[in-house]
């Protein structure tokens, strides 16, 4: 329950997941949702295919995404480097992002998807005429957003590029934002077709298209390459070739995703319609229903206009800047989205069947099951992290402009995010658990002291050490506000639900630190008796990450099932069950 950074993670729009979970953007928390599996009528699902099928193509989609999303991550960062260019993308990428979650994003999967289910089944036209109209609204009022967000790009620049209206740097941005800022638009529209597909149980579109988009701008990357060269150039230096190809290959990806969208709503029987009669959407309920998303949303993005200024301020003191953060929170929304998504998108319609029925205490049972699983199966993985943080680095980022002094910086920023992996997975959890109840008024105001803390210790840490510490240290500001996020959560959740088993939490977690803890040391002997030292070559990283990777996990395992921890099996009995074998 937190403003960090996302989306993305960051972060290819669909609906389920934010705009930019597979691009770049980074995005709040709220949007890092559940699959819309879970909020299609299951007789409806039944009608189209077996549940087995659609978590298959999910799950396949997703995967194919998400390293699609990575690849394209990895190639920006060969082509731009980790310095004020690669910093310039991705602040400039950033704003359609921020400006689409605070219009749209979390009202979207909160509020919109809900009401289309519901006049899905209760419309005699199924819902059609709803749709037409909402579409219809969504078209104009992105439109307008879009050309507005278009003529103040400078003064978005200076909101979140470190208060800085002019100079090379902040011309770049702006120049780069001038061409990006119509992906709101796009975004919106995509989010939103997908949404009426997976309310009429259609899947697979709004899980693959997002890869068109990540194979546009992966080919952009790769002929600004061949053009240009992969080299780190100061900003003053991109000319308006360079601009135009970067910056305009990433909007024609997303405008390619949403295009690709359009040939499914024929299939499923969607026709679209221009309908203007807008008083029949109920655009009060709406906004009440949206109104504490909303207040969400807007203090996150406070939190992120606090963060871009102070690693943009850090940046231009060639300090990890935006675009490695962005970079290893990627890595940290991918198993995030991979591992704690897919057991959120599991529980999610027991915990809220669960409510809807009164049995209180099966939701808080299966929210001490969740936590339980995500906090079992996510620590090795923060293991890995922080012990193979540096091979990791020079394997995965290593190419082309981003040099080996940007691959260093980017190892000291994720070993600090080896640290929000598992409280970021547990504030999700129990973030959708008001959500099953119904309710989005709690957390709103609990994210008002999360963002007012993580922003208060990222300010605090950002002044007391250098800059080369200010990744890092935003890194960790995430980690204590993820932390108060899921105490807060907990307590308030007790007078709703009852007890949710602290008590066996706590005996989980104990056992998971003392496996975590073991693998750590483990991992740690062997990476230092493997050839490589704090710069390897790129053999040495690769044969870092293997060997350390495969020892961690086993020693973790062999751990686990020695202190008996019963979730890892758990888990892997319910991927193989998702993925219909």
């Amino acid at each position: 329950m937190s403003g960090g950074l996302y989306r993305s993670a960051n972060a290819a729009q669909h609906g389920g997941r934010p705009p930019g979970d597979d691009a770049t953007f980074i995005s709040a928390e709220p949007l890092n949702q559940p699959a819309l599996e879970s909020t299609a009528p299951p007789q409806e699902q039944a009608g189209e295919a077996s549940a087995a099928t659609n978590s298959a193509v999910m799950a396949i989609g997703s995967l194919v995404s998400r390293g699609t999303g990575f690849l394209r991550n990895l190639v920006i960062a060969a082509a731009l480097g980790g310095a004020l260019v690669g910093d310039a993308y991705t602040t400039a990428q950033i704003l359609p992002g921020m400006v689409y979650e605070f219009l749209l994003g979390g009202v979207l999967t909160s509020v919109l998807i809900p009401v289309l289910v519901r006049r899905r089944k209760a419309d005699a036209d199924g819902g059609q005429a709803y749709a037409q109209r909402l579409l219809t609204l969504a078209v104009l009022a992105l439109g307008v957003a879009a050309l507005l967000a278009v003529a103040f790009a400078g003064q978005l620049t200076w909101l979140y590029g470190s208060g800085e209206a002019s100079g090379d740097y902040s011309q770049l941005v702006t120049a780069l934002a001038r061409l990006m800022l119509p992906m709101i638009f796009f975004s919106g529209l995509s989010a939103l077709i997908s949404a009426v597909l997976n309310t009429r149980g259609h899947f697979a579109a709004p899980m693959w298209a997002p890869i068109l988009n990540n194979l546009v701008v992966i080919a952009t990357a790769g002929l600004y390459i061949a053009v240009f060269g992969a080299e780190i150039v100061p900003p003053g230096e991109m000319t308006t070739g360079r601009i135009l190809l970067i910056g305009g290959g990433t909007l024609v990806g997303v405008a390619i995703q949403a295009v690709g969208l359009l040939p499914a709503l024929r299939k499923v029987g969607f026709r679209w319609k221009l309908r203007f009669d807008f008083r029949e959407l109920g655009l009060r309920e709406l906004g009440r229903l949206g109104a504490w998303m909303f207040c969400y949303v807007a203090v996150s993005q406070i939190g992120l206009i606090v963060l871009f200024n102070l690693l943009n301020r850090a940046g231009k003191e060639n300090a990890a800047g935006p675009l490695i953060y962005n970079n290893v929170f990627l890595l940290l929304m991918t198993a995030h989205g991979i591992i704690a998504v897919s057991i959120i998108t599991a529980l999610m319609p027991r915990m809220s069947a669960a409510a809807a029925d009164g049995r209180y205490a099966d939701l808080a049972a299966d929210l001490s099951r969740g936590t339980r699983m995500v906090t079992a199966v996510l620590a090795p993985i923060a293991v890995c992290y922080a012990v193979l943080a540096t091979p990791i680095a020079f394997t995965l980022f290593r190419f082309g402009a981003f040099n080996a002094e940007n691959a260093t910086a980017t190892s000291v920023v994720l070993l600090a995010a080896a640290l929000a992996l598992v409280p970021f997975a547990v504030s999700q959890l129990f973030t959708f658990a008001f959500y099953a109840l119904p309710d989005t008024r709690t957390p709103a105001l609990i994210n008002i002291p999360v963002v007012a803390l993580r922003v208060a210790v990222q300010v605090v840490l950002f002044v007391a050490f250098s800059a080369s510490f200010a990744g890092a240290g935003m890194m960790i500001g995430n980690t204590v506000s993820y932390v108060a996020a899921a105490i807060v959560s907990a307590w308030l959740l007790r007078p709703r639900v009852g007890r949710i088993g602290l008590g066996e939490i706590a005996r989980t977690g104990g056992r998971v630190a003392v496996a975590s803890l073991g693998a750590a040391l483990v991992g740690l002997l062997v990476v230092k008796l493997l050839p490589g030292d704090d710069t390897p070559t790129r053999l040495e990283a690769i044969v870092q990450l293997v060997v350390g990777g495969a020892v961690i996990g086993g020693t973790y395992l062999g751990l686990a099932v020695v202190l008996r921890i019963k979730e890892i099996t758990e888990v892997v009995g319910m991927v193989r069950r998702r993925l219909g074998r």
